[in-house]
């Protein structure tokens, strides 16, 4: 059956990314639509019943159908589209599922790490992040795998997850050194073939890293004051006003 997909995104939000890189992965043509998510237009208030991205127009025989929910459009695509993501067997869709529940778990610890206002708690949700990658290197460890990717030589939907995951760490290390990721090669070496692959460097446009670090820098969190005291422009201003 024909479809024409249309994904409408934000440009900074890892859910979307996730959903374009099964896309591009699948080889699935798609038009890809943004939106101020401070200023919504009204077809997309009208469409989503959550008022988020990111959210799959599905046109086919004169209809359309609006998907929400990136794990909702990530399975519609696998039941679907050809090239699957997720592993055959019942297990391995399983194990697969819940560590991309845990994918979502730490975008939600680092949004907490880049909002904490305080130093105590960008501290605490440092380690939090830390522990958590820690346990995905034990698990990494453990899987014994074979091959750059989560499950081995073949790239998964988890994979798709990750890739938006690690893409903050290259900004939060333009910023300072957190420690993080210290003490997990296997983490990292992920990390490293993760953003080499073409789907998730394309899964953002050109000037994601601006668009990300002004962001950043005006969450007015324990994060945002680093930059500002990194930033050469204000480190004059503060020179010239001593």
């Amino acid at each position: 059956m024909a479809y024409k997909l249309i994904l409408v995104s934000h440009h900074l939000c890892p859910y979307v990314q996730r959903a374009a890189i099964s896309l591009a992965e699948k080889g699935v043509p798609f038009e890809r639509v943004d939106i101020d998510l401070a200023d919504k237009p009204d077809w997309f208030k009208a469409i989503s019943p959550l008022g988020k991205v990111p959210l799959l127009r599905v046109k086919r025989n004169g209809e359309e159908t609006a998907i929400f929910e990136s794990a909702v459009i990530l399975e519609f695509l696998e039941e679907t589209q050809t090239n699957p993501l997720h592993p055959a067997d019942p297990y391995g869709r399983a194990r697969h599922r819940a560590w991309i529940e845990f994918g979502s778990a730490t975008l939600n610890a680092i949004g907490r790490f880049y909002s904490a206002s305080t130093e105590a708690g960008f501290l605490a949700e440092s380690e939090c992040l830390s522990a958590m990658f820690g346990r995905l290197e034990a698990e990494l460890a453990e899987s014994e795998r074979n091959g750059p990717w989560f499950a081995g030589e073949r790239f998964s939907l988890v994979d798709a997850v990750y890739g938006p995951v690690f893409r903050y760490f290259d900004a939060f290390d333009r910023i300072g050194d957190f420690g993080i990721l210290d003490g997990k090669p296997l983490v990292n070496a992920w990390r490293q073939a993760l953003s080499g692959r073409p789907s998730i460097r394309h899964a953002v446009a050109p000037d994601y890293p601006q668009r990300l670090h002004a962001f950043l820098r005006a969450k007015g969190s324990c994060l945002s004051n680093l930059i500002r005291q990194n930033d050469p422009a204000t480190a004059l201003r503060q020179a010239q006003s001593a």
